[in-house]
């Protein structure tokens, strides 16, 4: 017997779930794990089905599901089990730990809708009666008679339809004479050319259209990664849109049309990884994990390799292998650069196999990559801590790159920890997990010596290869000698100097965003803080403001003591943005370009700040950790 009822987790900050009725229609194909439409108070909200039952509350009564929004259901059992226990867990509110689990929602729509209530009706049969009506009741008859005549619900934005017609719903509103409701409606997809190479053409191009265009396009669809979308074809060919159309009409190309979807990295695809040959430290930390997946048991190992010692191959092999035995495999990194840097490596070795998920891609990526995981057309992911949510089935293999990094702990709602959160994906899935790191957190170190997790051990670099050598300056020596305090030291500038007369490269980092780090009043003391976090604010010069890095709140920089309206201003400590003008300063030849999160805000820039670095277009990349 169908069950009548469903607990529903909605996007709201509160620890319950909610009680709907199955509708009929839907009670067949509602299950745990479906994406489900329903009204909550006055709006349309996207849920999560996650139980069925026949228990009625003792409740009021109980609205009705409105629709089902996937066919099939979005998040599998095991998901539908991880989020439940984050909720657990963490205390954190069941809708929006779904939420973060779930693809965004660009498919939908919102719209406000009026409704003519019952005072509504009565009011036009009032109005309709009377002879002497005043202008604003003239506005209002008409605005109650289209409601008549169209006899359903009627859009916000037709309003404009009708002079006056916004105003007079302002006060029909507010007399309860009609009503507002949020629906939810489908947004038609945004459509994009795909293109591909007929395999029943010959591979010679010269008699179907001369000249190297062509053969640009043939070897881009025919020989490397087969169809994709005309844009990013004309791109990475250089041929012309007169080329590809002669094509067409020779029957040499086969073109459709289908939902725009995440463009495909030119960083990325044009990547060729290095052939590399294991030692014997690699060999046995790549057969220890390929045991873990033949016995399909839940086991957790931590590999501590120096910096060098070859981890990234390690974690190839062992991902070769997962996919050998028919599983899936899970690769988390801390920083959404890094995602570019593993990414290379996994889609030059298993092609269009690997999705990436991060929160700088846009909504419409995001949603593409999650639903091509989903659906199984993609058995890697790679991403940062929120990617440990990626509905993959069959998973085999979880691996947590940097594991000691304080980036996977999850600091707005809901809160987690990613690294924890993995490990106990990989227990509800029977997969293995691999932790990686140089320098291990103290609780993995500790589970590793204590036996709860295996150790894997890579003391060597890869051809033994020495470590970078390591230099201490003190600035406090240096300020002695010069009595001038700065960003870059004496020693510093000297080596930057001599990469630059050799050509070659340097990055700097430091971890601090903005020019400043905070500003001071040396009248009083004080610090000018966030009026919502109390902490001390970051000066950003570019932009002439104090930024909180933990809300967002900004103001103007002062140019007195809010305190004590001295005019004693002073500007604390050094950022990124006083580095890199440092920098511009003493190296006023050099290419210099800063990578933080006020320099690169999506993944497109930060590709091309990268990308133009790794081509030796740049000569100084001035960062924060992400470099």
């Amino acid at each position: 017997m169908p069950a009548e009822y469903c607990e529903v987790a909605l996007p709201v900050p509160l620890r319950s779930t909610f009680t709907y009725v199955v509708p009929g229609s839907l009670s067949e194909i509602v299950v745990p794990g479906s994406r489900v439409v329903v009204p909550f108070r006055n709006r349309a909200m996207v849920g999560l089905a996650v139980e069925l039952t026949h228990r009625r509350p003792d409740a009021q009564p109980l609205k009705e599901i409105v629709e089902l929004l996937d066919p099939e259901p979005a998040l599998p059992p095991r998901l539908v089990e991880l989020g439940l226990w984050v909720a657990r867990y963490y205390l954190a509110p069941p809708g929006e730990v779904f939420r973060a689990m779930l693809p965004p929602l660009v498919e939908l729509r919102r719209e406000r809708e009026l409704y003519l209530t019952r005072a509504g009706r009565e009011y036009l049969s009032e109005l309709s009666s009377i002879s002497n009506r005043t202008e604003a009741e003239v506005t209002e008859l008409a605005l109650l008679q289209w409601f008549e005549v169209e006899g359903r619900p009627v859009p916000w934005k037709h309003l404009r339809k009708l002079p006056g017609g916004e105003a007079a719903a302002v006060r029909l509103l507010r007399r309860g004479r009609l009503e507002v409701r949020e629906v939810a409606r489908h947004r038609n997809p945004r459509m994009q050319k795909i293109v591909a190479w007929n395999p029943d053409v010959p591979s010679d191009t010269s008699h179907i259209s001369p000249g190297a265009g062509a053969e640009r396009v043939r070897q881009a669809l025919a020989d490397e990664r087969g169809p994709r979308p005309l844009k990013l074809l004309l791109a990475q060919s250089g041929a012309s849109r007169a080329v590809v159309e002669r094509l067409i009409r020779k029957g040499a190309l086969k073109v459709w049309e289908e939902p725009a979807a995440i463009e495909e990295d030119l960083l990325e695809t044009d990547f060729t990884p290095p052939t590399n040959v294991l030692n014997v430290e690699q060999e046995r930390a790549v057969s220890e994990i390929s045991s873990w997946l033949e016995a399909r048991a839940f086991t957790v190992g931590l590999l501590y390799g120096v910096t060098g010692s070859g981890k990234t191959e390690v974690y190839l092999r062992a991902i070769e292998n997962a996919l050998a035995r028919g599983r899936t495999a899970l690769v988390l990194v801390p920083e959404i650069a890094l995602t570019l840097w593993i990414s290379r490596f996994c889609r030059a070795r298993f092609r269009e196999g690997v999705a990436v998920l991060h929160s700088a891609l846009s909504d419409v990526e995001r949603a593409h990559e999650w639903w091509r995981v989903r659906r199984g057309q993609a058995r890697v992911v790679v991403g940062t801590r929120s990617a440990v949510f990626a509905p993959l089935e069959n998973l085999g293999l979880v691996i947590v790159d940097e594991e000691q990094e304080a980036s996977y702990k999850q600091e707005e709602a809901p809160r987690y920890n990613g690294r924890d959160t993995a490990i106990v994906r990989a227990r509800v899935e029977s997969a293995a997990v691999v932790l990686g790191s140089a320098t291990p957190s103290l609780e993995s170190f500790y589970n590793a010596r204590t036996g709860k997790y295996r150790l894997l051990r890579l003391e060597a670099r890869v051809g033994n290869r020495p470590l970078a050598p390591v230099e201490v300056v003190d600035l406090r020596e240096e300020f002695r000698q010069t009595h001038r305090a700065g960003p870059i030291s004496q020693r510093l500038c000297a080596a930057i100097a001599e990469r630059l007369e050799r050509g070659t490269q340097a990055l700097v980092l430091i971890n601090r965003r903005g020019y400043s780090w905070f500003v001071l009043c040396r009248s009083c003391g004080a610090a000018v803080g966030c009026q919502n976090c109390s902490i001390s604010l970051t000066y950003h010069k570019r932009s002439e403001q104090l930024v909180c890095h933990y809300c967002g709140y900004r103001r103007a920089k002062p140019e007195r003591c809010p305190l004590c309206d001295s005019e004693h201003i002073y500007f604390v400590g050094q950022g990124t943005e006083q580095v890199e003008q440092r920098l511009r300063e003493l190296f006023p030849r050099a290419r210099i370009a800063r990578l933080d999160r006020d320099a690169a805000r999506t993944k497109r820039e930060y590709q091309k700040l990268l990308g133009a670095f790794a081509a030796g277009k740049l000569d100084l990349l001035v960062g924060t950790q992400m470099v």
